[in-house]
């Protein structure tokens, strides 16, 4: 093979052409196929060229802009296109082509594959989704671009393409080295395996998994970044050997043969922003041999309730522009009562004391090795705490970790209050009216999560402190808040922790244990990760 873009001594044939192209159906033997870009539009084109009876060269151009790639067996291919014929300069009528495509070894043709694919997802086809005399095969959207709004996909991949952002999360060194542990203290997982990077980044993931002795690893990324991570694998020869970089969405693109494993970064603020989980999920299902291993393999959101007088104060000041009766002769006072409901629709993103929670947490299970995508689609979680303390509700706190299940080491990562900051912080939902408790009340209520199409979810919380005391057991509802907010548009607040000050009324009271509800047998068996109060790292980094 004289480059990655050329194949010599390749057979094809016209699997199906219409009659008037007047094309043979015979095998031609001794093309030399090569990728590269047309002379005149710049569109990506594979050619097909050969020389006839009389040592003519030949030439079949195949535009991969709207073309696709079928696997028929381990050096077979079919390479399917739209075609358009002309009369007198006007477009008559299109249709499809559909090309075989022999290469001569399984290395050659795994790298035919990848070539096509590689140079197909230059670019976008203007023609995508376009009706054909036989069927509509090209273009057409994939699922990703059905349930993401194309504005916000191209917000997001232009945000991840560029390397300072990278960098961000490079040096969330609790994420990072992390991650690092997890794959170097389960080389068994790794070694001989194929693995694919799921959303790859600068590839940084790649390199790790080829280090624990990976035979090859995809590294998949839809953005810009897919050159950066090209380079800086190329740049690590004795790694980057054994790492191939796909370009594109997992949702899209085709691997030519099945992963052992998976490993992916795809938590964002509060486990699920971003909805890159279900992109995880979907190549788990298109990618994944069965009993094949994800890293990581399920996540957790924590939740607990939560008092905050000075967040409350904060939050609710921010609203008092609006109680101008004279600003510049205008009376805003209307918009009062909007720009406070307003200020407390966002969820507020820092880094809290872990006291200020006023209930041991609980906590919502994902699964990632089993759950459909679907259920990513509305997440409904009921809460039920029983307060430690006597003080106000002013919230509900949140927070994840997840599971890496290696075979020799279960290994999580957790972003905890009072556990060293991570760059995804804590997240909490605000009551615009909080509700009142005592010590060994009840509080109950609903976390439910509904995903949209600029790739977040709107948040719908409902929390309520039954009766206590003599008659509780009859049961009822003392007082009830309910919030809604949107999970794209957080307040990012603090990277530090504020100093936590007790209550006058709660000096005497036991802080409350943090070991999750429901999960000591977890504890037991060392799974779960314990809150403790340390000193924080903060990792300056921009918020998933």
């Amino acid at each position: 093979m004289a480059s990655p873009d050329l194949f010599p001594n390749v057979s094809f044939s016209h699997v199906s052409a219409p009659a008037a192209a007047g094309a043979s159906t015979e095998v031609t033997g001794g093309a030399t196929a090569v990728f590269g870009r047309d002379a005149s539009t710049g569109a990506p084109r594979l050619s097909l060229v050969w020389s006839g009876e009389t040592q003519a060269k030949h030439t079949l151009e195949i535009d991969l802009s709207d073309a696709q790639i079928f696997k028929l067996g381990p050096t077979e291919w079919l390479c399917v296109s739209g075609e358009s014929e002309a009369k007198d300069g006007v477009e008559e009528k299109s249709y499809s082509r559909a090309i075989k495509v022999v290469l001569r070894t399984e290395a050659e043709s795994k790298a035919f594959y990848l070539a096509f694919q590689q140079w197909k997802h230059r670019v976008i086809s203007g023609k995508a989704g376009e009706p054909l005399e036989n069927g509509l095969i090209i273009g057409s959207k994939s699922k990703f671009d059905t349930k993401i709004e194309a504005s916000s996909a191209k917000m997001y991949f232009h945000y991840y393409g560029q390397l300072l952002h990278q960098q961000n999360m490079l040096q969330d060194f609790v994420r990072t080295g992390t991650y690092y542990a997890a794959v170097m203290e389960n080389r068994s997982d790794f070694e001989g395996r194929v693995v694919v990077d799921v959303g790859a980044g600068s590839g940084i993931l790649s390199l790790f998994a080829a280090q624990a002795g990976a035979r090859h690893v995809y590294a998949v990324e839809a953005s810009e970044m897919a050159e950066h991570a090209q380079r800086l694998i190329s740049g690590n020869p004795s790694l980057g050997q054994r790492i191939t970089v796909i370009k594109g969405k997992v949702e899209e693109v085709e691997l030519p043969e099945k992963a052992d494993i998976l490993i992916s970064e795809p938590m964002g603020t509060l486990l699920v922003n971003e909805r890159m989980l279900e992109s995880y999920v979907i190549a788990r299902d298109r990618f994944l041999v069965p009993g094949g291993k994800m890293f990581p393999t399920t996540g957790r959101i924590h939740m607990a309730p939560f008092s905050d007088e000075y967040l409350y104060v904060e939050m609710a000041n921010k609203a008092l522009f609006w109680q101008q009766h004279n600003f510049f002769g205008v009376d805003l006072t209307p918009l009062h009562g909007s720009a406070f409901q307003g200020y407390f629709s966002q969820p507020v993103v820092d880094a809290f004391d872990p006291r200020l929670l006023v209930s041991p947490p609980t906590f919502h299970t994902l699964d990632f090795t089993t759950m459909k995508e679907e259920e990513l689609y509305e997440i409904d979680i009921p809460l039920n705490f029983v307060a430690s303390v006597g003080t106000r509700v002013h919230g509900l706190a949140c927070w994840f970790d997840v599971l890496f299940n290696g075979s020799t080491v279960q290994r999580w990562l957790t972003t905890a209050p009072g556990s060293p900051t991570t760059h995804w912080y804590q997240l909490r939902c605000i009551l615009s009216q909080p509700l009142y408790v005592m010590a060994g009340q009840e509080i109950t209520g609903r976390l439910h999560l509904v995903a949209h199409s600029a790739q977040s979810y709107t948040i719908y919380l409902t929390m309520s402190a039954k009766m206590w005391g003599e008659g509780a057991e009859q049961g009822g509802i003392l007082q009830t808040s309910t919030a809604k907010l949107e999970l794209k548009e957080p307040y990012y607040r603090l990277s530090q922790p504020q100093p936590y000050v007790m209550q006058q009324d709660q000096q005497q009271q036991q802080l409350p244990s943090l070991q999750p509800q429901g999960s000591e047998q977890q504890m037991q068996d060392g799974l779960s990760p314990s809150i403790t109060i340390e000193p924080d790292q903060d990792s300056a980094a921009f918020t998933r």
